[in-house]
């Protein structure tokens, strides 16, 4: 018996498979095992005609091809290559255990590319499950940007089955180095792109929501737009996208896979994504779903970039309850009869709302249409266990002709960088808005004056425990775009002109 090993995706990660082949004496057959999609099943007609083409004589025997382990179920054409090696090398006895292998094969015996590989390779790499595999060889350019691995890609059947019979691997999947600015901190490179399609200089006056906006994008805060139509709102949101923190190549690697499952082709730049889902999407392509395999949505999209919900509350009651959840834990859990998947969602939620159903009941030029009783309906459409998950609650300021461009994309995006190396540089993983309790206690350290103003906000608002952290970790942010190691009297204050105010 001779075996190799492929792999499979579950949800959005990948798990080992290894792929064992028999020869026996018996009537000719050729049967694969192993919980096999279809695809999988027609792979053997695919590997017959592969091997004649190539030369090799296909073995009048009782062929077994077995995916281990039996529960897992799998699918995917990319067991090709693994297979028709399998039974080449158990005619010439070779081993090849250490190998994991992965290519569809055409009739000809070409390695064609699947759109399954860089998900499953990246996936494994990040386990260190994976040091060397054999790939198709267009799929190099796109996997030659993952690190740590050993890459060896071929055109034909033919090229690889001669490579283990003459022990003649040659690497041709070298890492290279990704062609964007970046910074080095504490030994780690991160990426970024000083591209400013949406630029914040377009935006006239709104000072205090842009403020906010900076303070957002350095510390991940999630923020609560309000305002009167036409007042700024998506634009911020629009260009927060662009200002956001450097990303790390395995960061990066990861937006890129996200990707290729949303059949989406990767472009490997530090950019991170956004994600505006209009008001009327179901629940299923906003958070995932399926019947049977479970699929990412709008909100997987959005991991480690932006999620953008306009006009907020329209959104339905059931979407926006279920968002509580991605937003405290930063995962998504989909749970069906034939699939429970887990995958990663850290995003920064945007939300937009105008202040009552009309939209004009803070413009003073213009007559509020709404009845206290549609006002009020309105608002209860965001729960206040939902609004607790928001850092950021800012009251647009109205629009005036007078208003300027007052700074752009490229200055906040600096002042985000400055802080986000300033945080890095006492040891800080995640940013201030992910950090646990015991995070908050050690990064989140206040002087004096701090500690009274938020002992008196406590008290004289009735602070919940989630609102004091919630208080410490903007005050960080803040004080980290003042270059501070503690937080200081007025970032305190400054946190607190933010807090969510009582519904009118």
């Amino acid at each position: 018996m001779r075996s190799l090993r492929c792999a499979t995706l579950v949800g959005v990660e990948a798990r080992e498979v290894v792929v064992e082949s028999t020869l026996t004496k018996g009537l000719p057959s050729f049967n694969i095992i192993g919980m096999v999609s279809q695809a999988i099943k027609e792979a053997g007609e695919r590997v017959k005609s592969a091997l004649l083409s190539n030369g090799f004589k296909f073995p009048p025997k009782r062929i077994t091809i077995n995916l281990s382990p039996s529960e897992l179920s799998k699918s995917g054409s990319h067991f090709d290559l693994a297979i028709a090696l399998s039974i080449v090398l158990e005619q010439l006895e070779r081993e090849s255990k250490e190998w994991f292998v992965f290519g569809e094969l055409g009739l000809d015996g070409s390695i064609k590319e699947s759109s399954a590989i860089y998900p499953i390779v990246l996936s494994l790499a990040n386990a260190q499950l994976l040091k060397k595999a054999i790939v198709p060889k267009e799929s190099l350019k796109k996997l030659s940007k993952i690190p740590n691995i050993e890459l060896y890609g071929f055109e034909k059947l033919a090229e690889v089955v001669d490579a283990f019979e003459n022990d003649a691997f040659v690497k041709n999947g070298d890492q290279k180095p990704l062609d964007a600015p970046s910074i080095e901190v504490e030994g780690k490179r991160y990426y970024f792109l000083q591209e400013y399609k949406n630029d914040f200089f377009d935006i006239k006056g709104q000072e205090v929501a842009k403020r906010a906006a900076l303070i957002s994008a350095a510390g991940f805060h999630n923020l609560l737009l309000e305002g009167s139509p036409g007042c700024g709102k998506s634009m911020i949101a629009q260009r927060l996208v662009e200002i956001l923190p450097p990303l790390s190549l395995e960061e990066i690697l990861e937006i890129s896979k996200i990707k290729v499952l949303s059949s989406k082709e990767p472009d490997f730049l530090p950019r991170r994504p956004f994600s505006a889902p209009h008001h009327t999407a179901t629940p299923a392509s906003i958070f995932g779903g399926g019947s049977k395999n479970a699929k990412i949505g709008e909100v997987g999209m959005a991991h480690l970039g932006e999620l953008f919900f306009d006009e907020l509350p329209h959104f339905s009651k059931n979407v926006l309850e279920a968002l509580r959840e991605p937003m405290q834990d930063r995962v998504i859990r989909i749970s069906r009869v034939n699939a429970k998947v887990e995958y990663a969602s850290d995003f920064l939620f945007v939300g937009a709302m105008n202040p009552c159903p009309c939209g004009n009941l803070l413009d003073e030029a213009k007559e509020c249409r709404c009845s206290d009783l549609e006002i009020q309906r309105y608002k209860n459409r965001l729960s206040e266990p939902f609004l607790d998950r928001i850092d950021l609650h800012v009251t647009m300021q109205k629009v005036d002709a007078k208003d300027k461009p007052t700074v752009d994309s490229k200055e906040l995006h600096q002042k985000v960088i400055e802080a986000f190396v300033f945080a890095k540089k006492r040891a800080q993983e995640r940013f201030n808005a992910s950090l646990s309790d015991s995070e908050c206690e050690r990064f989140c350290v206040m002087d004096e004056e701090a500690k009274r103003v938020l002992q008196t906000a406590t008290e004289r608002f009735a602070l919940s425990f989630r609102s004091i952290k919630s208080l410490q970790k903007v005050a960080r942010t803040i004080a980290d775009l003042a270059q501070s190691e503690v937080i200081r009297k007025e970032d305190m204050l400054e946190a607190l002109s933010y807090r969510k105010r009582e519904k009118r």
